[in-house]
């Protein structure tokens, strides 16, 4: 079963985001997030600053891809 990492991942990869665009994407959830906090959760699992990404992170990425690619 993939991870929330691995998930973020792939779709960073299918819609060629970059960190900005991920932090616009964060930003439309209203969820503020930093650079460091998003090159974590793309580290290797056992880096020392790998995080793990939470059901609500994801949740929250997902809301603003919505918001991106489908504006009201």
């Amino acid at each position: 079963m993939a991870s929330n990492n691995d998930i973020l991942k792939k779709l960073r990869i299918a819609l060629q985001l970059e960190e900005d665009d991920l932090l616009e994407i964060f930003g439309l959830a209203e969820f503020p997030i930093t650079k460091p906090q998003i090159t974590a959760l793309f580290r290797k699992k056992g880096h020392p600053h790998y995080k793990e990404c939470q059901d609500q992170l994801m949740k929250k990425f997902l809301a603003g891809l919505a918001l991106k690619y489908r504006p009201k």
